[in-house]
């Protein structure tokens, strides 16, 4: 191992007083997917009501568009039994959806004009109306096409029992919740460094349809397929690229993690910051609006971050208000593609995967870093986004050229003995085997999760549409076959219902004008 401290901290673990200590990580999982017709066109048909209501039902929702479902699982400490709370809430969604699909990419489908994509509609409660004219301000702000771009989520937090250890070995006097956020930003700034290695693993939009360029030209070297299937050679998540979500007004913004009040800080200021360019475009107090409001981020939400510091907000309150108030609970991973391999969009050997990569960045020492550090790993992402698997790829490493290769391989050998310890802990080989399986990805480029789609497309000369129509189409029947395993349809049934009826009292309960409602929002946030 080259990391010293991590090296000491593992050993520390691994003394019988601490060796379970890793036990019981919680995660959840928020996966997206555009509504297609079996033709592969996006479906323009409102959110299915049967599911429930977008606003209130707490499982299944739709992200910025009317068209982009969004499934999430609670909370729990078994993957497997996430990956069934996604599969149930799919399998239950597409049951409601008649002869429709669920697009199983990250880039979307076929789509003749961005007017063809529908603002997500939430009801006319104040803060349905409010979710309905942020994405209106997002439309206008970077076009509809960014919109209908799907991911997934990955959350995850740590037990106690590792904080206590964690605390006791480092024999750190802070208070135990100031301990936890600084060790948390620290597994932020290490993820931010080293993010590429994600981006080239599971990246899984090398490819995307003509369409999404809407007639724009692009500077990068694409390559034709099929009937418009546009693709780069070596490219691994467009998604993540110049081309997907990405707020060039944001490249000002001073958004530092290397204490949780800078943070903050940071954030709010944006939020309070007037935008040149956007100041033109109406706010929530026109006659017409366009937008929220003329600032930089309308809310904290706008701010995209490939992983950002969560804590569950109280009624009322703002993302950077519930971490003022609690410090950090978990963090939540935002730069994961679509698995088009997958029913569910991630498969059980990504999370075993990422369960060693972010214990990893918890545990190795986290130098600050400033905003020059941070302009640096995104052009490393950059450079794994468009060119990831080119075999003599160099990256920047603390000033110095790198090859992928050779940084992938260091990082891969440490991440064997974490993987030792976490499998230790919990008495399994699953940790290990996922590190076994992904490594294999550094010498090959083609067991990538890109490099396995171009293979696909390319070995039958097919366009990414007619492939992705094709798994959708296996997926809804490998749905349709496919018991409920932890829901069961009339308890879902129950929780669609009962959001219909929550919606319908946040309506009854509003007692502001939509204006006031947001001069109030604005005023406390």
């Amino acid at each position: 191992m080259n990391t010293p401290e991590l090296k000491t901290r593992l050993e520390a673990l691994s003394a019988a007083e601490h060796q379970q200590a890793i036990k019981g990580i919680k995660r959840g999982i928020e996966r997206e997917a555009l509504r297609i017709n079996p033709n592969g066109s996006i479906a323009k048909t409102p959110h299915p009501q049967n599911a429930g209501h977008p606003l209130t039902n707490s499982h299944i929702t739709t992200d910025f568009s009317e068209s982009l479902l969004e499934f999430i699982t609670p909370v729990s400490e078994d993957p497997k039994e996430t990956l069934a709370q996604l599969q149930d809430l799919q399998k239950y969604t597409l049951s409601k959806m008649g002869d429709e699909l669920l697009w199983p990419m990250s880039m979307p489908c076929f789509i003749e004009n961005q007017d063809d994509i529908a603002l997500a509609y939430f009801g006319e409660s104040n803060i349905g109306k409010m979710k309905t004219l942020y994405r209106e301000g997002l439309k206008n702000r970077y076009g509809s096409m960014m919109q209908a771009i799907a991911g997934v989520h990955f959350n995850i937090s740590f037990p106690d029992t590792l904080w206590d250890s964690l605390q006791k070995i480092e024999q750190s006097t802070a208070e135990k919740q100031a301990f936890i956020s600084e060790k948390y930003l620290g597994l932020i700034r290490n993820f931010k460094r080293e993010l590429w290695l994600i981006s080239y693993l599971f990246g899984a939009s090398p490819a995307l349809c003509k369409s999404f360029l809407q007639g724009n030209k692009s500077d990068l070297p694409f390559e034709t397929l099929g009937k418009g299937t546009l693709y780069l050679e070596h490219g691994t998540a467009l998604r993540l690229g110049d081309l997907g979500y990405t707020n060039s007004a944001q490249s000002s913004l001073k958004v530092t993690y290397n204490n949780l009040d800078e943070y903050i800080a940071g954030l709010r200021e944006a939020i309070g910051c007037h935008s040149d360019l956007y100041g033109n475009l109406a706010d929530y107090k026109a006659e017409t609006p366009q937008q929220l409001n003329k600032n930089i981020l309308q809310i904290e939400n706008e701010f995209y971050s490939p992983i950002r510091p969560k804590r569950n907000a109280q009624s009322g309150e703002t993302p950077t208000q519930a971490l003022a108030r609690a410090g950090i609970e978990y963090v939540e991973i935002r730069a994961l593609d679509v698995n088009p391999f997958s029913q569910t969009g991630i498969s059980l050997e990504q999370i075993h995967f990422l369960d060693v990569f972010l214990t990893y960045c918890l545990l190795k020492d986290a130098p600050a870093l400033s905003c020059e550090d941070q302009r640096s790993t995104e052009a490393n992402l950059q450079a794994v986004v468009n060119f990831g698997r080119k075999s003599d790829l160099e990256l920047q490493r603390d000033g110095s050229p790198v090859s992928l290769q050779t940084w992938a391989d260091e990082i891969f050998a440490e991440l064997v003995h974490v993987a030792q310890y976490m499998d230790n802990a919990n008495d399994s080989n699953v940790y290990q085997n996922a590190i076994k399986l992904w490594r294999e990805c550094i010498s090959d480029p083609n067991k990538t999760l890109s490099g396995q789609f171009l293979f696909q497309l390319k070995q039958n000369q097919q366009d990414g549409g007619s492939y992705a129509i094709e798994l959708a189409n296996e997926y809804k029947l490998a749905h349709q076959s496919q018991t409920f395993v932890t829901y069961s349809n009339s308890s879902l049934d129950a929780d669609a219902d009962a959001s219909h009826e929550a919606q319908l009292q946040k309506v009854a309960e509003d007692d502001l004008t939509f204006v006031a409602f947001l001069d109030d929002y604005f005023a406390n946030a």
